[in-house]
C-alpha cells in the first residue's frame, strides 16, 4: 500500500469526520470507501458510454432502430412477467 496526501478544506474535513462517525467507521476508512465508490461509478459510466456509442454506431450504419413506444410496451410486458416477442429493428420512415 502506498501513501497519498490529500488536503481538505477545514469544512469538508469536519463534514467527513462527522459522516464517518455516523457510519461507525474511521475517517480514513470513510475516505477510502468514498474513493472506491467513485472509482467504481466512473467505471460503470465508461462502460455505459461505450455501449451507447456502439449502439449508436450500429443505428447510424444500418439506419435500423426500434420505435420507443414498441420498446416501452415490450419492456412493460417483460416486467409484468409475460412472455413477449422482442421487437425487431427496422428502418423508420422519415
Amino acid at each position: 500500500m502506498s501513501t497519498t496526501t490529500i488536503r481538505l478544506p477545514e469544512d469538508l474535513k469536519a463534514r467527513v469526520a462527522a459522516a464517518a462517525k455516523r457510519a461507525g467507521t474511521s475517517t480514513h476508512g470513510f475516505i477510502l470507501e468514498a474513493i472506491a465508490e467513485k472509482t467504481a461509478q466512473e467505471g460503470r459510466r465508461a462502460d455505459f458510454d461505450a455501449v451507447a456509442e456502439e449502439r449508436y454506431a450500429r443505428i447510424a450504419s444500418t439506419g435500423k432502430t426500434v420505435p420507443w413506444q414498441e420498446m416501452r410496451g415490450y419492456l412493460e410486458e417483460r416486467l409484468a412477467g409475460k412472455k413477449v416477442k422482442r421487437p425487431s429493428a427496422r428502418k423508420l420512415a422519415r
